[in-house]
């Protein structure tokens, strides 16, 4: 196999020892317009003819998942009607600039999501389940059209359904909400993957974003989960590397829209760009990184309307020399939780009583702070859905044993280094 250039992997021991698959995972503003689709059948075409074999993943065209969001909530009072047509609009548009006849294309996923928007304001609103039934119709609208531009330019290509690839497993969390829009999935290498892949020739394109539960029907992996969707693949598959390219060259040490001098990071730990993309930066979603760091596969950052830059190598030891803070980066719409009482003092096991009302919950804690008598903790109501029963009932719980206050839409400020 010949190898890229230095700007898409070094070679390690690891490595040396793997599958020859390459993960190559497309943003929505990167499967957007016809320029960018050159790019990327350039950028395939090159990983192909080095001898890799290549995956391609990807997500629902730019701005495609807000709007079925939007239909989802605008159901009731039938305006969704003109968001269904700016959906399909979108992608007639874009199959017209490819030269692909989008209305023959998308005739079946069109039905069915009609016919799902229908049951909804039928129902008088969406349950979990028929809410990830329609928001999965974008990564499966926008990857066929992907599919059939790049086989029209003469590349060998299948398309695969990510739901019959990725289930998610059990979760702690009790809410079925988490269940079905919140999913998580087993990211050990497979061996059957890795066999049923194999027996496809050419380059294989599939969602992110989707999969399915242990009774076959489809959940999601949240919002952002494009990103934990080719991690996903690249461990199962044990893949040389997975790159991401997105509209950005790469990790910052700030967000460079509000931080002036901000400096591109060349080359970050697993546990770096981990605390970095937990502690609110945007390019990478937190829960793509467990995966890669489990399983040494190297990450790197790419930008699609610039793919001559390097961008951002995400591995394992980078060797020293890093400067004592990589990066400053913020969150917001965090919830705090402040527990209050005098009687926690000396007193055995009341965080374990505190911590337990979340556990039975299936709440996930992010940040602790503690003193004599209080203990404050942090919700990321983004990365979790969480809805207001749930925290309702959280607080009738913790009130039994402190006293509770609850503060909506605050915001984090982080070093991480």
């Amino acid at each position: 196999m010949k190898t890229l250039d230095e700007n898409t992997f070094p070679r390690t021991r690891e490595t040396s020892l793997r599958s020859g698959w390459l993960v190559l995972k497309f943003g929505g503003s990167s499967v957007s317009t016809r320029d960018r689709w050159e790019i990327i059948h350039d950028l395939v075409d090159e990983r192909v003819q080095a001898g890799y074999r290549v995956l391609v993943v990807h997500s629902a065209l730019g701005g495609v998942s807000d709007l079925l969001e939007q239909a989802i909530r605008e159901i009731v009072s039938g305006t969704h009607e003109q968001i269904l047509a700016d959906i399909l609009e979108i992608h007639f548009a874009l199959s017209s600039d490819l030269g692909l006849d989008g209305a023959e294309l998308l005739s079946e996923d069109a039905q069915a999501l009609k016919k799902h928007l229908s049951q909804i304001h039928e129902l008088g609103g969406a349950d979990p389940s028929l809410q990830a039934e329609v928001m999965a119709l974008g990564e499966l609208m926008a990857t066929r059209l992907g599919c059939a531009y790049l086989q029209a330019r003469g590349l060998e290509i299948g398309w695969l359904d990510a739901r019959e690839l990725l289930h998610s497993i059990e979760s702690a969390r009790k809410d079925a909400s988490a269940a079905y829009l919140s999913a998580s999935c087993d990211f050990a290498s497979d061996q059957d993957l890795q066999n049923l892949l194999c027996g496809h020739s050419g380059i294989l394109l599939t969602q992110g974003f989707i999969a399915s539960n242990q009774a076959g029907e489809t959940v999601l992996l949240g919002r952002g989960g494009s990103d934990t969707s080719a991690s996903y693949f690249a461990a199962k598959l044990q893949s040389l590397g997975l790159e991401i390219w997105t509209d950005v060259p790469g990790m910052f040490s700030a967000d460079p829209r509000v931080v002036t001098g901000a400096c591109q990071l060349r080359a970050l730990s697993y546990r770096e760009a981990q605390e970095i993309s937990s502690t609110g930066g945007s390019v990478l979603h937190p829960r793509c990184l467990s995966p890669l760091r489990q399983h040494r596969i190297p990450l790197r950052i790419r930008c699609t309307h610039q793919p001559e830059l390097a961008g951002t190598l995400v591995a394992g030891d980078l060797g020293g020399g890093a400067p004592g803070v990589k990066a400053i980066s913020g969150r917001t719409g965090i919830t705090l939780i402040s527990m209050e009482t005098l009687g926690m003092w000396h007193e055995v096991g009341f965080l374990a009583d505190a911590f337990r009302c979340f556990s039975d919950l299936g709440l996930s804690i992010d940040l602790v702070s503690t003193s004599e008598s209080n203990v404050t903790v942090t919700l990321d109501m983004e990365a979790h859905a969480i809805d207001a029963a749930t925290l309702a009932q959280l607080e009738e719980q913790l009130k039994r044993l402190c006293r509770v206050r609850i503060v909506k839409g605050a915001e984090i400020v982080s070093l991480v280094g």
